[in-house]
């Protein structure tokens, strides 16, 4: 249609907008019927004669367009819409609608609003009908004897308009749209702007005057049907939903892409179809049952879940359909629109949510029903009342006799193939054993797993295995789920699935690992509870290192007093103890400890205590970092899991010994002070860390002793706060002394006359005036100790006593070779020359060819792998080490090099021609090193012909 413009009066419109074009100025032949000198009579209780002026054709309108979703279905297609099934759908009503539905269901009349009036001889209204009075708003009375172009026209239009109404007064048709407003004046809507389509029909009186009828019809309504139409068109066609109209036979009238796309075929393919055709005849009916109750009740459907098949397909889908019916222009049902989506992923993660829900639920379960007891089968057994039948339907346990007869390492362990008890069965269905395992084992009974089944595989890996299932029997899933417990594996518990119950899968393999570990540590520690005592005697027997210990660069000389052995009472054993450990590159670490509490339980935890210094020693941690490591441990070492719990962060597993009633000095059993030092021989350096212990004191040569300023930090297992460092150059022939409180402190004299007694003694007659002769140097040591022993009140009895003193001496400069390599191939050649000059130096010749081959090795990676510059340096003390320093972070990883391999076999060649070698890192970067023994000793060195024939 044409816009409101000045040009409109001139009846330029679409071709499917004019039902009958202009005829000229002829005016047309009209029967003698048709002219009647009053014209159309219109009344307002007469349907039929009001239908008749106001009649249109169905192409009067214009090719109105009206909203899908206001069609009965099957009735819509695309540029078309038949007569008398198009719906008003519009917001937009006028008095006296109720006159609109007055047609029959399905008129077009129930969408679009048509109204006609007529024009006498004269050019004036002479028929104003009621629908006129309803477009307009201007009642007849008022309308009747106007002249509509005066009226209705705006001033500038209606030059034109007046041509056109002689035009038609002549006998000429005419049809377009025109911009009209209702005048102001009593009764209508005065202002009241518009478009019409008007269609003018010219007719004679009955004395045979021209005159016209126009029919008329309001073109916003048309245009704001159009536009739903396309809106619903668009809706319907692009929505990524399945969408379908149902009639009232519960056939498809209509369907979109969307779902021919998952049906197949064209959206035409399945109009006429019912809902057995695409779902299963149980699921048929339920749903056409359904889309009757919508039909007949009007009640929306939400979400209703529909379950059938894609054709062509076995899987099973989902879908989410919504329902409700659909209503004519007069309100009447015209079907049922059904709006379906595919739910099967969403229904598929729900049901992981659900079981993530009760696989926690049973894990909580477990928590509270596991570990009640520190006996080993009721243990075992309330691991099976927790999974069966939650979690499966038959499940067994079964642990090593070796470990339940207190055999640490039971023969067979490593590989699956040791003897192990039935110590728990339980079943959810008949008595059924587990197939596919061997016999059946009774519960009690000792047996064992062949080497190649998979239970053996789960024992020896410490993995789950899934056992295959016998064809004919009841069992279907079997999981084998070994028990391991601080890295350890107890025993094995295998769970099982019958047919008909849903297999086992990865989500149910690791809550299957999940709760064998709860278990298996629940066990552990009854089983480590049970042998506390025993553990603790050999943990007695080894207080102390064994022998004397010696150090590169250093003469110790210790002394370790057990509390009440100078009472005559019988000895209890404390947590008092020293350790001098040994480190690369002629470094020692010299450690002394104090658990506080007695008995037992202090000697079990400085036994750990004193392992783990000597572990975190080896990985040539800062004093700071082993200090705070320590500190975790002796956390952990209250816990029901025992130190390894401070780095698990696994479920913490309540036992029975955790709630029994504990004694006084408990919590002072798990405390403790610590000084950790690393001496360097080469730079005769010092490192400190101190976790709450007493201060060092140093002696150096014609000094008087004094307490060296350490930071004392929290004792270990207070936590929350770091330990610093210190760190003192030590004088050639100096004199360090670390030492426990029992040396310091009793009953009769307090803590500070015991340090000024020390210090005293330290300072005495056997201070030393310089460095004795290095022949000598043990033996004065020795009788450094035995002077302090006396001088102080050391025969108490109270408390443990224990003294470590060191003589420095560091490495003479001669024994040292140090030098800088650039970053370049012809590095790896000038290292071998400087190890042959400086072990020729030495009169080390018969380690020449060893050293040179494994420096160039090693100088060879660090320039492949490593940054920065290089440094070589050779050490000779009681052995020779050879160091690598770089730049560069990586740690080196020995690695075993296939036949085929043309690399890969250096650091293999360096651990099979030294005595010793490793990596630690540095504050600039790391270092690689390895030790050879001297010549002359009682370790002799590999001949480098053969080890490097056992590479290939």
């Amino acid at each position: 249609m044409t816009g409101a413009g000045r040009g409109e009066l001139e009846g330029t419109v679409r071709v499917s907008e004019i039902p009958a074009r202009a005829t000229g100025s002829k005016a047309p032949k009209v029967s003698e019927e048709s002219t009647v000198s009053e014209g159309p009579v219109v009344s307002e209780g007469s349907r039929e004669t009001e239908g008749a002026p106001d009649g249109v054709r169905p192409g009067a309108a214009g090719g109105a367009v009206v909203p899908a979703g206001q069609l009965p279905a099957g009735q819509v297609s695309a540029g078309r819409v038949p007569a008398g099934r198009v719906s008003a759908g519009r917001d937009e009503t006028l008095p006296g609608d109720t006159m609109w539905q007055s047609s029959p269901p399905g008129s077009i009349y129930d969408y679009i609003k048509v109204a006609s009036f007529s024009i006498g001889p004269d050019g004036l209204v002479d028929q104003w009908s009621l629908r006129a009075e309803q477009l307009f708003g201007i009642p007849a009375q008022r309308a009747l004897g106007t002249d509509p172009i005066d009226v209705f026209i705006d001033p500038d239009l209606r030059e034109r308009g007046q041509r056109k109404m002689a035009e038609i007064l002549d006998g000429r048709e005419w049809t377009g749209v025109v911009p009209f407003r209702v005048p102001h004046g009593e009764g209508g809507e005065c202002g009241k702007r518009g478009l019409a389509e008007v269609y003018v029909m010219p007719t004679r009186t009955r004395d045979g005057e021209k005159a016209a009828v126009c029919i008329v019809v309001d073109v916003r309504t048309l245009r704001s049907i159009e536009t739903d139409l396309a809106a619903s068109q668009s809706i319907f066609g692009q929505s990524p939903f399945g969408f379908l109209l149902i009639d009232h036979d519960l056939k498809v009238r209509r369907a979109n892409q969307r779902f021919a796309s998952v049906f197949g075929g064209t959206p035409e393919d399945h109009r006429g179809r019912g809902v057995h055709d695409y779902l299963p005849r149980g699921e048929g009916d339920r749903v056409a049952a359904t889309l009757r109750r919508v039909l007949e009740t009007g009640e929306s459907i939400t979400d209703m879940h529909v379950t059938g098949f894609r054709p062509g397909s076995d899987e099973r889908r989902h879908w989410s359909v919504n329902l409700y019916r659909v209503h004519s222009g007069s309100g009447r049902p015209i079907g049922v629109a059904w709006l379906g989506t595919d739910v099967t992923a969403r229904r598929a993660a729900a049901r992981e949510a659900a079981a993530a829900r009760r696989n926690l639920a049973l894990l909580n379960d477990a928590g509270a029903r596991i570990g009640t007891s520190l006996d080993l089968e009721t243990t075992a057994r309330e691991l099976l009342d927790v999974v069966v039948p939650g979690f499966c339907d038959l499940a067994t346990v079964d642990l090593y006799q070796g470990l339940l007869t207190g055999d640490e390492t039971p023969p067979g362990l490593a590989d699956g193939s040791a003897e192990l008890r039935r110590v728990a069965y339980a079943s959810a269905v008949a008595d059924v054993p587990f197939l596919g395992t061997g016999t059946r084992v009774q519960v009690g009974a000792v047996h064992h797993y062949p080497f190649t089944s998979p239970c053996a595989d789960a024992l020896r890996t410490g993995r789950p295995r899934t056992v295959p299932a016998e064809e004919g029997g009841l069992v279907q899933s079997t999981l084998a789920v070994p028990m391991v417990a601080h890295d350890t594996v107890v025993g094995l518990a295998q769970f099982a699935r019958t047919k008909g119950s849903e297999p086992f899968g990865d989500r149910d393999r690791g809550l299957a690992v999940e709760l064998a570990a709860r278990a298996a540590v629940c066990i552990d520690n009854a089983r480590l509870y049970r042998r506390e005592h025993e553990r603790a005697l050999i943990l007695q027997r080894s207080l102390l290192p064994p022998g004397d210990p010696e150090a590169s660069g250093l003469d110790i000389a210790c002394r370790y007093l057990p509390g009440n052995a100078a009472t005559g009472r019988p000895s209890e054993v404390g947590g008092d103890w020293f350790d001098v450990i040994e480190l690369p590159g002629h470094r020692t670490a010299l450690v002394v400890g104090d658990v506080m509490g007695r008995g037992l339980r202090a000697a079990v935890a400085m036994g750990e205590l004193r392992t783990a210094v000597r572990t975190l020693a080896q990985l040539d941690l800062e004093p700071a970092e082993v200090l705070a490591q320590l500190d975790e441990i002796a956390r952990g070492l209250g816990a029901p899991g025992g130190p390894s719990q401070a780095f698990a962060g696994g479920v913490r597993q309540a036992t029975r010994s955790a709630r029994r009633p504990r004694e006084a000095d408990l919590s002072e059993v798990y405390l403790a002070t610590c000084v950790y030092a690393v001496y360097d021989s080469v730079t005769r350096r010092c490192t400190f860390a101190n976790a709450g212990h007493l201060p060092p004191v140093l002696v150096e040569p014609g000094e008087p002793a004094l307490m060296l300023d350490v930071p004392p930090g929290l004792p270990l297992g207070v936590g929350g706060e770091p330990f610093e460092e210190v760190e003192v150059e030590l004088p050639e022939g100096a004199l360090l002394a670390l030492y426990t409180d029992g040396l310091v402190e009793s009953r009769d004299h307090p803590l500070d006359e015991g340090l000024q007694a020390f210090v005293g003694a330290l300072t005495g007659p056997a201070r030393p005036s310089a460095a004795p002769p290095r022949a000598d140097t043990h033996r004065d040591l020795e009788d450094v100790c035995d002077h302090v022993l006396h001088t102080l009140d050391s025969h108490h009895g109270e408390d443990d006593i224990a003294l470590l003193m060191a003589r420095v001496q560091g490495l003479p400069a001669e024994s040292v070779g140090d030098w800088a390599l650039p970053r370049e191939p012809r590095s790896v050649g000038r290292a071998r020359e400087y190890a042959r000059a400086q072990l020729t130096e030495w009169d080390l010749e018969p380690l020449v060819d060893t050293t040179e081959l494994l420096v160039s090795e090693l100088v060879t990676n660090a320039l492949r792998y490593g940054e920065g510059e290089i440094r070589l340096r050779l050490l000779l003390d009681r052995t020779l080490v050879c160091e690598v320093w770089d730049s560069g972070l990586v740690q080196p990883r020995r690695r075993r090099a296939r036949d085929t391999d043309e690399g890969g076999r250096g650091l293999q060649l360096v651990g099979l021609l030294s005595a010793a070698w490793g990596s630690r890192r540095t504050p600039r970067g790391k270092t690689v090193w390895f030790e050879l023994p001297l010549p002359g000793g009682d370790s002799g060195l590999p001949d480098p012909a053969e080890a490097l024939l056992s590479l290939f």
